[in-house]
């Protein structure tokens, strides 16, 4: 790890070095020169950070995992920082030696076991307690989190722990009727011996958002799609935080959310319901549910993910009958997020509209008669979207749903609209002019289907 620090910190020295020589030198080959030997060092740098990234990874595998289940403060500081530096990938970044760190024994479910931790105690204010001066322990260094567990100098004098009473022997009876009290177990109640105060749980939340930073970046890694798409501890937690979007940190409510939008095409929600043990107790209906609540925010990127999600996992057949029952909701926002200006919130309703319309038919009987969605899809063509693919597929979706014989009485209504940008746009020609020759042929007359207006 030292050479890599030494590779870094002397590249960066070097950066206004180069950049005077850049500025004083005129001539075009020797400009040429410099950015060849810029090259050189930047692969040079990679192959070294690559080597210490593959060698730390076999090396503490082992060391890692101890440390997150520790639950340690200095121990898991220590892993989570070296699990986030061995996750991060460059954007267009290609690792072929790196280590498939979801699949190593035991390192996903322990940094399940601190997202679990924390969402132990992360209960809205309106249920917690009032906080309490601690009775027990207040002086012992536990798990290292928070201020209260910090050990004082042998040479300093300790207070004692019951706050308001003297350690006079005068005291001692009540002072022993006070613990004879409480019930054997009372340390493992919200407000015991292990509770946090404020700081504490201010860094348990912290080490639960850097692990579902962790796992997300795990996600993006083909090699860690199945290990991660079957374990149904990690679906649970991730959609636990979806459903607790309202209370729960929202750097970590995205993190779950880009977790699972990468497991999309590998979702299937029976596992829920599979022999697998559970942690939570998550059924398909509440994961749905917890999608519909992203679907419905007004957050720009939860919205956006959550429709992308709901277009790749309908894809999947055995998904289809827990996705239906809440149909309409579905058409109906993504109908209202094609109305917005972002232009990758239009991307992903579309793209989603195109998934539902494509392999399902109530999909394409019920977004026909959806009010504003065959406008807004036009819109979309006429405005234009920036990316053509986008375009593309809202043409193709008004494509699906004038295959429908049902759908022809309400599209009628914008045959004109269809002609327009036929004559008008020659990209999506083809496809406009195969919607007027479905929407004008004779639909109980297969063979005499030529014979339409726009027919050939």
């Amino acid at each position: 790890m030292s050479s890599s620090r030494n590779i870094s910190s002397s590249s960066s020295d070097s950066n206004e070095e180069d950049d005077f020589l850049e500025f004083m030198m005129d001539d075009t080959e020797e400009r040429m020169i410099v950015k060849l030997l810029k090259i050189q060092i930047a692969e040079i740098s990679s192959k070294t950070r690559r080597y210490v990234h593959s060698a730390f990874a076999e090396q503490n595998t082992k060391r890692i995992v101890m440390a997150l289940q520790s639950g340690l403060k200095s121990e898991l500081t220590w892993a989570l920082n070296s699990l986030t530096l061995l996750s991060f990938k460059e954007k267009d970044e290609i690792r072929k030696d790196a280590t498939p760190l979801a699949k190593i024994p035991g390192l996903l479910d322990a940094l399940l076991q601190v997202m679990d931790d924390w969402r132990d105690i992360a209960l809205p204010r309106v249920l917690t307690k009032t906080p309490r001066e601690r009775l027990l322990g207040a002086n012992s260094a536990v798990t290292g989190f928070g201020s209260e567990y910090e050990t004082v100098n042998p040479g300093d004098s300790v207070p004692h722990p019951i706050a308001g009473l003297s350690s006079s022997n005068k005291d001692l009876p009540a002072q022993k009727s006070m613990f004879k009290a409480r019930p054997s177990g009372w340390w493992f109640d919200e407000d015991g011996l292990f509770n946090l105060d404020e700081e504490g749980r201010a860094e348990k939340q912290q080490c639960a958002v850097a692990a579902s930073n962790i796992i997300r970046n795990f996600s993006f890694m083909a090699e860690n799609e199945i290990a991660m798409g079957q374990n149904r501890h990690c679906l649970e937690t991730m959609f636990q935080c979806l459903e607790d979007y309202v209370t729960e940190d929202e750097e970590l409510v995205t993190n779950a959310l880009e977790t699972i939008m990468n497991l999309g095409p590998l979702l299937d929600l029976r596992i829920f319901n599979s022999s697998k043990p559970s942690y939570i107790k998550m059924t398909e209906k509440r994961a749905v549910q917890a999608i519909m609540g992203m679907l419905g925010s007004a957050v720009r990127g939860w919205h956006c993910a959550a429709a992308e999600l709901l277009g790749r996992m309908i894809l999947n057949p055995d998904n289809e009958s827990f996705l239906m029952p809440f149909a309409p909701q579905i058409y109906k926002r993504l109908v209202d997020i094609i109305s917005f200006p972002a232009g990758d919130a239009q991307a992903a309703a579309v793209g989603a509209l195109y998934n539902l319309a494509e392999v399902n038919m109530d999909c394409r009987l019920k977004l026909a008669s959806e009010r504003w969605a065959v406008d807004r899809l036009l819109k979309v063509i006429k405005t234009p979207h920036p990316v053509p693919e986008v375009c593309r597929k809202a043409a193709l979706i008004l494509e699906n749903l004038v295959l429908e014989p049902q759908n022809k009485p309400l599209l009628l209504a914008y045959e004109n609209a269809f002609a327009e940008m036929l004559f008008s746009d020659t990209r999506y020609a083809d496809t406009f002019a195969r919607i007027l020759h479905e929407l004008t042929s004779r639909p109980s007359n297969k063979i005499a289907s030529a014979r339409g207006i726009w027919g050939m």
